[in-house]
């Protein structure tokens, strides 16, 4: 099955603590049916202080639920996404405003 999200797009979450923030996405995996997204739910990890790293609490987003998240069409507000042919090519679009995603 095709990939909806992918990294690179630009989301916004639709559910639990983070709800409504946005944020682009760093890494998907999609065996898990999970996503990494910059700035979103995040933890504090403490770390031991190593020769090549300073140790303490640092702060690391952890992934979450591809079903959560939404992509954001051009005018800032979730939408899903449909998958049509453009001549021979197979493209993700909007399905609020039509628009191509894959630009």
């Amino acid at each position: 099955m095709a990939a909806k999200l992918r990294k690179g797009d630009k989301v916004v979450v639709l559910t639990g603590k983070d709800k409504g923030k946005t944020g682009e996405i760093v890494a998907v995996d999609p065996k898990a049916g999970k996503a990494v997204v910059d700035g979103v739910n995040i933890a504090i990890r403490h770390t031991r202080q190593s020769q090549s790293a300073q140790g303490g609490r640092l702060p690391k987003a952890l992934p979450i639920d591809l079903s959560n998240l939404a992509i954001v069409d051009a005018n800032g507000k979730p939408t899903r996404v449909g998958f049509r042919m453009e001549g021979d090519k197979k493209v993700r679009f909007a399905k609020t405003t039509g628009d191509v995603i894959d630009a």
